[in-house]
């Protein structure tokens, strides 16, 4: 049968969720995860439904979409389709044809599985590589050391304090407690934490989120941020040492997490805390 796309629907969506947990593996590319999708859902199921993308055949999905901002699209496939001829040239097609309603005209960007005949089809067609990225991994066989500081668990009461972290913490972030109420009640965070650090003076200067894909499944931190007034002190080790704990406990094989590889400084804190570095990954763009 031929490959059919849409946007999966609101109704949807939890079928695609539970795609992208069965493709988590420990070893597999870093690819798109399901806390990718649950950080998404802070702008409500709508939003959701609406920047996630399937490709399916024969009613089984093969690959799951996030248009990740206006022309950022995070794209993978099931381990067992990644060399798939028929989808890959589907996917070449629909991401590179605006009228098709998967990407739109001008600069765009696409995150593929290295490996995925997807991207190689995308090079041989005139897309270039974009900014490097590091992906880090820390396996969970073994417990987590104590971060040293106190942690607390965000619930519907302190989401307030979590969002002003997370504001503090990363320029330009509009985050606010409305938005986490919104992330909190979507599906993919039923295995999810939010976490924060208080210093000796009480303060909240470091908060994480993390991601279960399951039991036995890598999970991830995505964000993690330290407060602009606090760094330096190491509570971005700190706090990564609880986000690993924390994923340890909901029955994670690994935490994994990625960072831009210019930004040195994050590098070297997941590295503190028992991260270790994987092979660069980059992005692919197609100019305007």
């Amino acid at each position: 049968m031929a490959i059919e796309w849409g946007k999966a629907g609101v109704d949807g969506l939890g079928e695609a969720v539970g795609a992208l947990r069965e493709w988590q593996t420990d070893g597999a590319p870093m690819q798109l995860h399901t806390g990718d999708v649950g950080w998404f859902w802070r702008f409500g199921a709508e939003a959701t439904a609406a920047a996630v993308r399937t490709w399916s055949r024969d009613g089984r999905i093969l690959a799951v979409g996030l248009l990740d901002g206006p022309g950022l699209l995070r794209l993978t496939t099931a381990p067992d389709a990644r060399r798939d001829e028929e989808l890959a040239r589907r996917l070449v097609e629909d991401v590179t044809q605006p009228e098709r309603g998967v990407l739109p005209e001008g600069k765009v960007d696409i995150e593929t599985p290295a490996g995925s005949l997807v991207r190689d089809l995308l090079f041989e067609d005139g897309w270039k590589a974009g900014e490097p990225w590091t992906p880090l991994r820390r396996d969970l066989t073994e417990p987590v050391g104590d971060p040293g500081m106190r942690i607390e668990v965000v619930g519907p009461e302190t989401a307030d304090v979590r969002a002003a972290v997370q504001r503090a913490s990363f320029d330009g972030s509009r985050f606010t407690d409305d938005l986490w109420h919104a992330m909190a009640a979507g599906s993919p965070y039923a295995d999810a934490r939010c976490l924060i650090a208080y210093d000796v003076q009480d303060n909240a200067v470091a908060a994480v989120t993390v991601w279960s894909a399951g039991p036995g499944r890598p999970g991830l931190l995505e964000p993690m941020g330290v407060h602009r007034d606090h760094r330096g002190h190491g509570y971005g080790r700190a706090i990564t040492l609880a986000a690993a704990a924390a994923l340890r406990e909901l029955g994670s094989s690994s935490a994994i997490v990625f960072t831009p590889s210019s930004n040195a400084g994050a590098v070297a804190t997941y590295r503190s805390a028992g991260f270790r570095q994987r092979p660069e990954v980059q992005d692919q763009y197609r100019d305007a």
